[in-house]
Order: C-alpha cells, then structure tokens, then sequence
C-alpha cells in the first residue's frame, strides 16, 4: 500500500470509531478487534462478538506513554521503564482506570494498557487521540489469529471496518507480554 492508501484506511477506521463503530485492525502483536475505549455499547458489541465473558477484561492500546497517564490515576515510575525497555510488545495492567468505558475497566479498577510501537495501529491511535481497545480477532477459547489470513469469518462479518494495511502480511504475530503492576511498584508477570 501506499502512503496515501494508508493514510485514507487510518481515516476510515477513526472515522468509524468515532461513529461508535468497531473494527479490525493490525496491531503490535496479533490482528485486534477495537473500538473507542470510552464507548461503553461499543466494548459490548465486541464481547459479544467474541462470546467472551465480559469479567475478562480488554486490552487499550495507546500510541505513546504520555496519553497512557490519561487513564490511570496512579502509574507507578517502573512503568515508565519498562515500556523504554521492553524488547518486545508489553502490557501494563495498571491501578485506578479513569476516562474509560465501565465495562473495560476490571472488577478491582485495573486497566490492560499497552504502548504500541507498530507503525499502523501507532498511527491509528495517534490520529483517534484517544485509547483504542485491543482484542484479539477469535471467539473466545479459540487460538488467536497469527496474521490476517486465520481470521474466522464470523469476526470479520460482525466489525464495521476491517483496515486493508498487512492484509498481506503473513508473518505470524504473537502475543504481548502482559505485567501486573501495583501503586507501589511491585511487578507481577502474567504472561512472559
């Protein structure tokens, strides 16, 4: 694609979202399903796409730590290394979620957050200035898809906008790491 092909796709998926709509888009690990992080019927719609259990909390992807601090009150220090140091894709679980959807927000206030580096969903998030959810693109107890050709049907029929950016890409993505963090610092790996 070129850069102008891009850029119109980044355009169409903000648009959609902006709309209240949710879509398919590549990301730093696997292909996500998102949605505006503030739509509360928006997240509903893709738990209900995915058929997951809406006590299992989403991923909010953001393109850079500064707009991270916008959705947690308290984000310990070690955070801010971490994401300067961290090799591959790293999730943040984080205390006191502020300015998200409810139901993004798990049981005991936490937020999944991550810092993406890729270039298409870091442009994405930039240009929709606000957090993006970030799911994988399977139903719920099935492996996630690697790239986009092991996308089921089902999920690509049930989003309004599927980016056309790596469509083509067959590199087999994986999931990020995920981190546990406490007000006071300490870490607690849930997934390496």
């Amino acid at each position: 694609m070129t850069q102008q092909e891009i850029a119109a796709d980044i355009r169409q998926a903000v648009e959609v979202m902006e709309r209240g709509g949710i879509i398919l888009y590549p990301t730093d690990t696997v292909w996500g399903i998102g949605c505006d992080a503030r739509n509360e019927a928006a997240v509903r719609r893709i738990y209900g796409l995915k058929r997951r259990d809406d006590s299992k909390a989403l991923i909010c992807l953001v393109d850079s730590a500064d707009r991270m601090q916008r959705y947690s009150r308290s984000i310990p220090d070690v955070a801010w290394n971490l994401i300067d140091y961290a090799e591959k894709p790293l999730t943040l679980i984080v205390d006191d979620a502020i300015n998200l959807a409810p139901n993004l927000i798990a049981a005991d206030g936490s937020v999944a957050m991550r810092v993406t580096r890729e270039r298409i969903s870091r442009e994405l998030c930039y240009r929709f200035q606000r957090a993006v959810v970030s799911t994988s693109a399977n139903l719920s107890g099935e492996p996630a898809p690697r790239n986009f050709m092991e996308i089921g049907p089902e999920i690509i029929g049930g989003v309004d906008y599927v980016m056309k950016a790596r469509q083509n890409d067959v590199t087999k993505g994986r999931p990020s790491q995920i981190v546990k963090l406490t007000k006071d610092g300490q870490i607690t790996f849930v997934r390496k």
